[in-house]
Order: structure tokens, then sequence, then C-alpha cells
């Protein structure tokens, strides 16, 4: 087709002076029949249109099947595609043609459409015979790949052969049972006498969260059923992977004290002359402020191992942050120079959060880093 578009190309040219219109001045050379078509159907006596149709459509046509050819070749299954594609293209070039009464009166289009279905089947079979070889093999990620395949193989022809029950199958056989063992606590707390029992977020329902928050038992959001180790115990569950959570630093230092002052001052009313004007006099006070905060930190292990060969799945780390401060106020001079906002400050004492909070806070900004990580790892 390179060789003879400048020939064509020439002749358009030469011609330009009837018709001032090169067909073939396209970057895209599946583009220039429709050109000619198109010319045909305008001015069926065009005569450049009428002496390119039959070399173009010819050129074309045996672009697109030496494409088909050398994709027939490949031995990845996604050459179907490419195969399909190419078929695709010369049917479009097929039904120009035909729906053109001018264009279909100079040549005779070829009907690819058995093309197309036949390669469709043969896509669909070899998706399939490579969905079951992968099932024979009887592991997840083998079916993981059947459960693929077979879902390509429904995409080809629908319902092809049992490939709708296969794919259940092999989804079937790719879920893993996750148990998530209770949180280790191997930081500071395990030795202390802080108690873990907050309402809020704690190592002992951190597993409890996690398992009905990936959807339990049911494997629907992922291939995959989750328990606690209780509940695996209990229901005498063979064990895929095992979950293991790991507390290995919390900092939570002392508050830290800032004191500074802030002087204030305001024009307050304290009489009115002779002629009833407001007498307004200057008073002053200083605010002496102290600030306590602190910044408390946490860190925390998770390994996902599998159980039959302890070969290990996942490491990961998760951290999070949790600030507090608060400020209270006492003053000095004359309390008419104090706003509200001062006589808040005055008023306010410290309401430092208890260790259990701060835990408690610091896991609720770790668990969803969790419960995310802990989707990746068993979602396809």
């Amino acid at each position: 087709m390179k060789k003879l578009l400048p020939a064509i190309t020439l002749l358009f040219v030469l011609a330009s002076c009837k018709t001032s219109k090169d067909y073939l001045a396209h970057s895209n050379e599946d583009k220039t029949l429709y050109d000619v078509v198109k010319q045909l159907n305008k001015k069926p006596t065009d005569e450049l249109a009428t002496k390119a149709l039959s070399v173009v459509y010819a050129q074309l046509q045996r672009i697109h099947l030496d494409r088909i050819e050398a994709y027939k070749g490949y031995t990845e299954l996604s050459r179907w595609d490419r195969v399909l594609t190419e078929y695709r293209t010369l049917q479009d070039m097929y039904n120009a043609v035909l729906n053109s009464a001018n264009a279909s009166a100079l040549i005779a289009p070829v009907n690819y459409q058995k093309e197309m279905e036949y390669t469709r089947l043969t896509a669909a079979d070899e998706y399939y015979a490579t969905g079951m070889s992968y099932l024979e093999k009887d592991n997840r990620e083998d079916a993981r790949k059947a459960y693929a395949a077979f879902q390509k193989a429904n995409g080809w022809i629908a319902g092809y052969k049992n490939s709708r029950a296969m794919i259940d199958t092999a989804k079937e056989n790719s879920i893993v049972n996750v148990v998530i063992h209770p949180v280790q606590d191997n930081s500071f707390f395990f030795n202390s006498s802080w108690s873990n029992n907050s309402s809020g977020f704690n190592s002992d329902n951190i597993p409890q969260n996690l398992v009905r928050d990936l959807g339990g038992n049911y494997a629907g959001r992922y291939p995959a059923r989750f328990y606690t180790d209780w509940q695996a115990s209990r229901e005498n569950i063979i064990r895929g992977w095992l979950v293991d959570l790991t507390l290995r630093d919390v900092d939570f230092p002392r508050p830290s004290v800032y004191n500074y002052t802030r002087n204030l001052s305001r024009n307050v009313e304290v009489g009115k002359d002779t002629s009833g004007k407001a007498i307004y006099q200057k008073v002053t006070a200083t605010l002496h402020i102290q600030r306590q905060s602190f910044n408390a930190k946490a860190q925390m292990d998770m390994n996902i191992t599998e159980t039959a060969s302890r070969k290990n799945i996942l490491f990961d780390s998760f951290s999070d942050n949790y600030s507090w401060q608060e400020e209270v106020a006492s003053y000095s001079g004359d309390s008419r120079a104090l706003a509200n906002s001062d006589w808040t400050l005055i008023n306010n004492r410290y309401n430092m959060p208890t260790k259990e909070e701060v835990l408690s806070e610091l896991y609720k900004g770790i668990y969803p880093q969790i419960k995310n990580r802990i989707g990746t790892a068993v979602d396809w």
C-alpha cells in the first residue's frame, strides 16, 4: 500500500484542476476508502473516485489480511482481540461499499461476517481450555487465572459451554480463609498499668471490626472470607492466611508547657459630663496564659503469612499521630479590659484526655490503613 500511495496521489494531483480533491492526503489510510465512497455518493461520474475505488479497496484489504495472518502467529491469547479488530475494519469497509449503490456497482466487497464468528468461537474455545488447565493446578493463584480465562471465554461468546458455572467454580477455588489474630502489644502499654478497655477503638475489638468491615465469611467484596481467631477455632475453619498485628511503639510524652502574656486595653464609660456626653477612661489588664500540649504517636506492624507454606504474603507498618493542646489563663489589672473570649480562657480548666482515649484515637487513625491494606492483599 505504501508503494502504491505515491502513484495514486500523483494521479489525483495531475487531475486536481478538475476536482481539487486528493483522497489520499490522510494519515489514516482507512479513511481514504470512505472519502472515495462519499465522493461517489455525491457524484457518481467522478473519474478520480471511480478509478481509485478498486485500487484503494484492494490495497487496504491486503493490509488488514496481512496483519491478521501475522497476529494469528502470536502465542498470547490476546492475539484474538487484534484479529477481531482487523476483521471488524474489513467488515466496516464491506458495509461502506455495500450501502453505496454507486460504489457497489463498481466493485464487489467481501463479507467477513463468517470469519468474525469463527474468530469469536476460536477465542472462546482457547480461553475456556486455558481456564480448565489453570483450574486443574488446584491453587489460589491459578484459580484466579482460571477465573479470568473463563470470564474472557464468556465475553467472547455468552454462555460458551458451561463458562458461567466455571466462573463460579474458579472464584470459589480462589477464595482464601483469612484469620485475624488478636493485637499483640509489644509497646510500653503492655508493661504499664494503662487500661485498654475504652469504649472506642482498642486492641480487643480491632480484629472483630476488621472481620466485620471486610465482609466476614460472605466473600462478597473480596475473594476471601474473614474470621477472628476465636471464630476460626469454633467453626473448625481451615486457615489459609494468618494476619498478625503488633503494636510496636507508642509515644505519649508528658505535656509541654508554654507560658505567655497578652496585654489588653479598652475604653470604658465612667460617667457623663454636664451636657450628658459620655466620659471614657482607658483601662488595662494583662492576661497570663498557659498552654499545655503533646503529640502522641503509635506504630503497628502487620504480617500476613500463608498457613500451609509459612510463606510471607505481606509485611507492612502503619502509624498515626494524635495532637492535643489546651489553654487556661489568669489575669492581673482591671477586669473591665477583658473580652468574653478572655473570660472563657480564665474559666477554662485542663481536660487532658486519658491514656486510653489517646490510644483509641491512635487506633482510629491506624485502623483504616490496616483494613485497606488487607483488602488490597486479598483482592485481584
